[in-house]
């Protein structure tokens, strides 16, 4: 539950570049993610779980701010 909390705090921040976020999660989140996954027997289920997972990470990333999205 605290790597959650963090993880939101972390994707939140304004004080770190979104090529830094990026860069975080694909050398420490996703390999965490994909511990052991040669073990597993992946379904269509697993996979479509994994696209999610990964779908709403980049989403909080490139979150357009309030601000932006008014002054369009």
């Amino acid at each position: 539950m605290l790597a959650l909390i963090r993880f939101r705090i972390f994707s939140l921040s304004n004080l770190l570049p979104q090529n830094i976020k990026i860069k975080v999660y694909i050398t420490v989140i996703f390999p965490v993610v994909l511990n052991a996954c040669e073990t597993w027997s992946l379904t269509l289920r697993g996979e479509l779980r994994l696209m999610v997972f990964e779908n709403r990470v980049l989403r909080k990333i490139f979150m357009p701010k309030r601000e932006q999205v008014t002054e369009e």
